[in-house]
């Protein structure tokens, strides 16, 4: 078979091989995840990289980053094996997505619970003096409640829907007459 052998080793017990099989046939699991089990899988049967990467669609960078991954894990998925949940567990973590780059969320799903369960309660009947939220006022209020430090009215448009383009609410070719006849 042409091409360089692969720099990584991958080497898989029984138990991993099992776990491996069972994830990329169950109908449930996320298709990345069996997309790198394949992968494992592949490449623990001496598969080299560039067969492997066109038998399953991807790119060669792809395989050489989970080879790589799966081999920095060795001793980790060893500690794991003694406990079938805790291996399914750990092979799991190993083949997930690594964090992405980029700023933290600012806002807690909690805070913008919190947010727009305000939105749902009359201004007055915190001691607002209007008759209907505005986004300026939502923000304001968030603040003075503490449920956030500070924020801007554009973030409480968005958490509540309105900083997107709505449709009109009828269709409006349904609305042209018949001219004819």
């Amino acid at each position: 078979m042409a091409g360089p052998q692969p720099h990584t080793l991958v080497t898989l017990s029984d138990a991993q091989q099992a776990v491996l099989e069972s994830l990329q046939r169950q109908a449930s699991c996320p298709q990345a995840l069996a997309l790198r089990a394949r992968i494992v899988l592949g490449a623990a049967s001496g598969q080299r990289n560039e067969p492997l990467a066109v038998a399953l669609g991807c790119s060669l960078p792809t395989i050489r980053t989970w080879r790589a991954r799966w081999a920095a894990a060795v001793a980790h998925l060893a500690l794991a094996e003694a406990e079938p949940a805790t291996l399914r567990q750990t092979i799991a973590t190993v083949l997930a997505d690594a964090p992405r780059p980029g700023t933290p969320s600012t806002f807690t799903a909690e805070q913008i619970v919190h947010i727009v369960n305000l939105a749902c309660t009359a201004p007055r009947a915190v001691g607002r003096p209007v008759d209907a939220w505005t986004p300026r006022e939502l923000a304001d209020e968030a603040a003075r409640q503490g449920i956030v430090t500070r924020i801007s009215p554009s973030s409480v448009g968005r958490f509540l829907g309105r900083g997107r383009a709505s449709a009109a609410s009828e269709p409006l070719l349904a609305q042209r007459q018949d001219q004819s006849g």
